[in-house]
């Protein structure tokens, strides 16, 4: 399933968390050689599922009992009562008698009926656009934003896994933490880890921890990721990234809730709910084998687009606006009509380092042009029909805008951060943004 959806910043509004939602739309499929599917929407009360027609959910097969087994839609998936059936339900080849299944997963009911439980994307894709302009930190008044805001509300009353999909700088991490703040464990942790920025060798270790001495540099024990969000929410960014050799390890604490530590014999049970993201076409990571089809079913529940700022115009002002407050600083009309026309290859984080520049140095950084030319040479600045210092403090003055403009524009607007990169003492770096704001 894929929704479109959209960015802002950290803040968070004043929304509670709810605790009264209910449980997205569910989908039963079952499976049984011989026989056609059978999909079967299952309703928020508890459902029986077996070969007797009383049942919700009517299975006509030999290995099936009158009355299998009761579901019902819960937060984390569906609950999973076996009714004392004759051949049993079983869950990655064990025999269960009761369990939250996640979305996404399966169970095999008697000898070889399978029944696989997901989210129902069209009804989430048929949700009337959300009424506000804002939800949870996440601002636009385009319709793209509406209505993702509306499926986030949705989700609410669940804690399936989410995969938000979109270019670099439109705010995935916002709409992670948005998820977060509006589900029943907003109390507990949010966890980042970006799974692009961790060497290959030590993702394992990232995410699920590692004794002393597991690996040379293991001078103390750790928790990974996975421990630490223990009762909140583990968003995972970057996660096409994740090495093909720790994928199966993440796919077993998705299935099984069991974490191992990198060295250790024993396993803990953690209860996480996951928000990955990427911005590269998993899909297509799928098919070409560097990404587990299974993996991918279980973290992309619920996909959620979030479109390109260039795809959404009208939510420019209302971000510049945002983003400009932060800093104390205003935007005037010719200002925002000049963000208005600016291509954003880096999204909504271009605009806000663009408004940053602004309210550090009075003036928007240049626009690199789509193919840049060869930069003009000194020798070609060179007029001789001007004084010598004259031409000299001007090129400098020149030199210092663009420099000060590439430099806020890498750091956010960070100048404590700009003064280390540029090697300068943060009251000179303060003097210079002075001196070409007067300017």
């Amino acid at each position: 399933m894929t929704i479109s959806g959209s960015h802002d910043d950290s803040t968070a509004t004043a929304l509670p968390a709810s605790r009264t939602t209910r449980p997205i739309d569910v989908l039963v499929r079952i499976e049984a050689p011989g026989s056609p599917a059978l999909v079967h929407r299952l309703g928020q009360g508890p459902s029986t599922l077996g070969s007797s027609d009383s049942c919700e959910i009517s299975v006509s097969n030999r290995t099936i009992s009158r009355k299998h087994l009761e579901l019902r839609p819960v937060a984390e998936g569906v609950s999973v009562r076996d009714l004392g059936s004759r051949n049993g339900t079983f869950y990655l080849g064990q025999r269960i008698e009761g369990m939250v299944l996640a979305l996404g997963g399966s169970l095999v009911l008697g000898q070889d009926v399978r029944l696989t439980i997901d989210v129902d994307s069209q009804a989430l894709e048929a949700m009337p656009p959300f009424e506000g302009t804002s939800y949870r930190g996440v601002l636009g008044q385009s319709l793209v934003m509406r209505q993702l805001f509306a499926v986030l509300r949705r989700l609410e009353g669940s804690l399936v896994n989410v995969l938000v999909e979109g270019e670099s700088g439109v705010g995935k991490e916002v709409i992670a933490r948005a998820v977060h703040d509006g589900s029943r464990v907003a109390g507990g942790p949010f966890v980042a880890v970006n799974c692009g920025a961790i060497a290959r060798e030590l993702v394992a270790s990232e995410l699920f921890g590692h004794r002393r001495g597991a690996f040379t540099g293991a001078v103390e024990a750790r928790r990974g990721a996975f421990e630490v969000a223990d009762g909140g929410t583990l968003f995972l960014d970057e996660i096409g990234e994740l090495p093909v050799e720790v994928q199966p390890m993440l796919l077993r604490a998705l299935e099984t809730g069991d974490i191992r530590a990198v060295g250790d014999d024993t396993t803990k049970k953690v209860k996480v709910r996951v928000v990955a993201a990427t911005n590269r076409e998993l899909d297509q990571r799928v098919q070409d084998g560097s990404f587990r089809a299974d993996l991918f079913y279980r973290l992309a529940v619920v996909r959620l687009r979030v479109p390109p700022l260039r795809e959404r115009p009208e939510d420019i002002d209302m971000l510049a606006t945002h983003f400009a407050a932060a800093d104390d600083a205003t935007l005037p009309a010719d200002i925002l009509a000049r963000l208005r026309a600016r291509p954003y290859p880096g999204n909504a984080r271009e605009l806000r380092n663009a408004v940053q520049v602004y309210a550090a140095l009075g003036t928007l950084p240049t626009v690199e042009p789509a193919t840049p030319g060869k930069p003009a040479s000194l020798r070609q600045l060179v007029d001789l029909t001007r004084p010598f210092l004259e031409q000299r403090d001007a090129l400098v003055d020149e030199f210092t805008r663009f420099y000060l403009e590439a430099l806020l524009t890498q750091t956010g607007g960070n100048q404590t951060l700009a003064a280390q990169v540029a090697g300068l003492d943060r009251t000179y770096l303060g003097r210079l943004i002075t001196k070409v704001r007067k300017r």
